[in-house]
C-alpha cells in the first residue's frame, strides 16, 4: 500500500496510506489503525510548511468558565495528571479545536463567559537534539499557555497563529498541557470583525467565538530546522525568489531545494548555508514552465520540497510546500492578472458555519463553500472581517478561487485599538503571503474602528499607515484603503451600494459619476483625498432576503420566492455589466449567517434557486 506524504498528512502521526478502496487510514503512536473520523479536523493544518511526523492535540479537553476569574490566584496552571482524572476545577469537557459556544464544542452556551481555560494530557519522549514545537492556530483573544505548570506562551490576536517550544517543559511520559483564554467581550477597541458585544446576535452581528478555534498540534524537530518560508513569484522574469529562514546556523550546513510540476522535476539546488537566512531566486526554465501561470481557470501549482543537510549528508530538516506563478496589479483604470484583463466576479463570504460558528466543521465543508461559489459563476470571494483557516486558502490554491485578505476590525478608535490591529495584521499577512488566491488586502472594512475619520486627522493618519504597513510588507499585491467609502491612498477604489438596479446604472456610467455617489450617505475618498484613476468595483451590493422565516430574520431588500430572487438578481447583475467604468463585483452573500437571511444558499448550504441559472446570470458579458 502507497505512503503518501502530501499538503495534508493526516491525523496525530506521521504516516497517512491510502487503500486500494480509496479509504484513508492513519497509524497512531501505539501502531495502532484508526480511522480519521475519530479526530476533529485531522487534516494538517499548515499546507504551506508540512513535515511528515506531528501530534493533533484536537479532540477532547477538560474545560472550566471562571467567570469569576479566580484560576490564575488559585494556580490552576498547575493541575496534576492525578487531578485532572479525578477532582478539578475543569469540570467540563469540550472537544476542541470548536469553540464553547459552538454545538461541535459539545456544550453550546452563547452566553458570556470572559475568562475560560483548558487542560488535556499528552505523552512525549524527548530526544537530543531534537526540540518539540507547540502550535496553535488560533485563539481568541488572549492566550497564555503552560506545559507541566511552566509557562511557555502568551499572545494577543484571536485571528492568527503562534507556536512555542516547549522542549525544556517536557517530561518522558505524560505531561500536562494548560490554556487561559481571555476574551473581553464588550471591549470594542479589539479587533473581533463580526463577533457581537452583546448576547444576541442582531443586525450584522453574530455570535462570539471565545477561546480556541483552530488546530492545536505538536510537532518534533531537529534543533535546525525551518522555521520560516517566503515564496515570491514573478512572471515576467519567470522565476521564483525562495527566503528561507532557519531555527539556528551549524557550520557546514547546505540547503537542498527541489521544484517540481506535474511530477517533473524543474528545479534541484543545493547551496551552503552561510547565516540564519538563505535567499534564492530560481529561474523556471523552458516556456512551457514559464508559461504555467496561476488562475482560477488554470490553478497550476508548483510543488517545492526543502530539505536541510549535514556535511556528512544527514538530512536534519525537510518540508513540503507549493506556490503557483501568478501576478496581479491595477493599472489603466483596469485590474491585471497575469498581464491581462481581468474582471472579478466575487461573493461575500462570512465564514461562519451553523455547527461550528468560525470553525468549519471539516476541510470538506471549507471545500464545498468554495465548489458551490464556482457552481455560482463567482471566480472569488472576499472573505469579511475574517482571517480565514489556511485551509480554505489552501483549498482555493488548489481549486482555483480568488481571495480577498480581509482583518477582523474593532468599532472604537483608541492607541490600545491602533497597536492591536497593526499588530496582527502583519501576523496575519505573513502567516498568507505564500497564497496565490490572495489578490487583494484590505485592512479596514467601512470605518470600523476609524470612525471619525471626517473629524479626527489621528484615525485618517491610522488609515494611511495601515495601506503603507501592507505595501510594505507584500509588494505584491493590490491593497484597499477602507472598503465601501472614505478612502485615503487605495490601489482599488471600492464601493458598497445596496440601492436598486436603475440607480446602480445612473451613478456608475463614469468615474465622475462613481466617486461622486454617495450611497451611504459617506464621501467615496476622505477629505484631502481623491481618485486618481484607480480601478472602481462595487465591492457590496444586493443582499436580497428570501426565505426568511424567523421573526429577526433581514436582508437590504425582500422577495417572495426564488423566480422573485433570480430576477431581482439579474437586474442588479446586469446593472453593473452595463457599466463601462466597473472592473468588477462582489455580491452580498454566500450565505445566510443567523437572523441575516440575504444569502445566496441558506445557513446550511441550500441553494435558494437553481445553481445553473444563477451562475447563467454572473457569468454573463456586458
Amino acid at each position: 500500500m502507497p505512503l503518501r506524504v502530501t499538503q495534508h498528512p493526516s491525523g496525530s502521526t506521521i504516516h497517512r496510506l491510502v487503500y486500494p478502496d480509496g479509504c484513508d487510514r492513519i497509524r497512531d503512536s501505539k501502531e495502532r489503525w484508526i480511522s480519521l473520523d475519530s479526530i476533529p479536523r485531522p487534516e494538517y493544518p499548515r499546507p504551506q510548511l508540512v513535515r511528515d511526523r506531528w501530534t493533533n492535540l484536537n479532540g477532547e479537553w477538560h474545560f472550566a468558565f471562571d467567570d469569576e476569574d479566580v484560576g490564575l490566584e488559585e494556580r490552576w496552571q498547575e493541575v496534576t495528571p492525578e487531578r485532572l482524572a479525578g477532582s478539578s476545577p475543569f469540570d467540563r469537557r469540550i472537544v476542541v479545536p470548536y469553540c464553547y459556544q459552538s454545538k461541535l464544542s459539545g456544550i453550546g452556551d452563547t452566553a458570556f463567559h470572559d475568562v475560560v481555560w483548558y487542560a488535556r494530557t499528552f505523552a512525549a519522549e524527548r530526544a537530543p537534539d531534537e526540540a518539540t514545537i507547540l502550535h496553535f492556530g488560533a485563539v481568541d483573544y488572549r492566550a497564555t499557555v503552560w506545559v507541566n505548570g511552566l509557562e511557555v506562551a502568551r499572545h494577543e490576536g484571536g485571528h492568527t497563529p503562534f507556536e512555542a517550544d516547549v522542549t525544556h517543559a517536557l517530561r518522558d511520559g505524560e505531561n500536562v498541557l494548560v490554556v487561559r483564554a481571555e476574551d473581553p467581550s464588550e471591549d470594542l477597541t479589539i479587533p473581533r470583525g463580526k463577533q457581537y458585544w452583546k448576547e444576541l446576535s442582531e443586525s450584522i452581528f453574530y455570535t462570539r467565538t471565545t477561546g480556541i478555534w483552530q488546530t492545536v498540534w505538536l510537532e518534533p524537530m531537529h534543533r535546525v530546522h525551518i522555521a520560516s518560508l517566503r515564496i515570491t513569484p514573478d512572471v515576467d522574469s519567470g522565476s521564483v525568489l525562495v527566503e528561507v529562514g532557519l531555527s539556528r546556523q551549524e557550520q557546514g550546513l547546505r540547503l537542498r531545494a527541489r521544484i517540481s510540476r506535474e511530477m517533473a522535476t524543474v528545479v534541484d539546488d543545493l547551496v551552503s548555508v552561510r547565516s540564519g537566512r538563505v535567499t534564492r531566486r530560481f529561474p523556471l526554465g523552458s516556456a512551457r514552465e514559464r508559461s504555467a501561470l496561476w488562475s482560477p481557470e488554470h490553478p497550476n501549482l508548483y510543488d517545492l520540497h526543502l530539505e536541510v543537510v549535514r556535511p556528512d549528508g544527514t538530512v536534519v530538516d525537510a518540508v513540503d510546500s507549493y506556490f503557483g506563478m501568478r501576478k496581479v496589479e491595477a493599472r489603466g483604470g483596469r485590474v491585471y492578472l497575469n498581464n491581462r484583463p481581468y474582471y472579478q466576479r466575487l461573493v461575500l463570504d462570512q465564514g461562519y458555519f451553523p455547527e461550528g460558528i468560525l470553525t468549519a466543521p471539516s476541510a470538506e465543508d471549507l471545500r464545498r463553500d468554495i465548489e458551490l461559489a464556482k457552481e455560482m459563476g463567482f471566480n472569488g470571494a472576499r472573505k469579511h472581517q475574517k482571517v480565514e483557516d489556511p485551509q480554505y486558502l489552501y483549498l482555493a490554491d488548489t481549486l482555483g478561487f480568488l481571495v480577498w485578505g480581509e482583518m477582523a476590525n474593532a468599532y472604537e478608535f483608541s492607541e490600545e485599538y491602533v497597536a492591536r490591529i497593526a499588530r496582527e495584521w502583519q501576523e496575519a499577512v505573513r502567516r498568507d503571503y505564500n497564497h496565490p488566491c490572495i489578490v487583494a488586502w484590505v485592512p479596514v472594512n467601512e470605518s470600523w474602528g476609524v470612525p471619525g475619520l471626517g473629524t479626527d486627522r489621528r484615525q485618517v493618519e491610522h488609515l494611511l499607515a495601515m495601506y503603507h504597513l501592507t505595501r510594505s510588507l507584500d509588494q505584491t499585491r493590490l491593497v484597499v484603503s477602507n472598503d465601501g467609502w472614505e478612502h485615503a491612498l487605495t490601489d482599488l477604489c471600492t464601493i458598497h451600494d445596496y440601492r436598486d438596479a436603475p440607480a446602480l446604472v445612473r451613478d456608475y456610467a463614469t468615474p465622475e459619476s462613481s466617486v461622486a455617489a454617495e450611497p451611504a450617505a459617506r464621501p467615496i475618498y476622505c477629505a484631502g483625498f481623491g481618485y486618481r484613476g484607480e480601478p472602481i468595483l462595487i465591492t457590496e451590493f444586493g443582499g436580497i432576503a428570501f426565505q426568511a422565516d424567523r421573526e429577526r430574520g433581514w436582508g437590504y431588500s425582500t422577495v417572495a420566492d426564488s423566480e422573485e430572487l433570480l430576477r431581482r438578481y439579474e437586474a442588479l447583475i446586469g446593472a453593473i455589466l452595463s457599466s463601462e467604468t466597473v472592473q468588477g463585483f462582489c455580491y452580498t452573500q454566500l450565505t445566510d449567517v443567523e437572523q441575516e437571511v440575504n444569502g445566496l444558499l441558506t445557513y446550511d448550504r441550500r441553494p435558494k434557486a437553481d445553481l445553473a441559472r444563477i451562475r447563467g446570470i454572473t457569468t454573463r458579458q456586458a
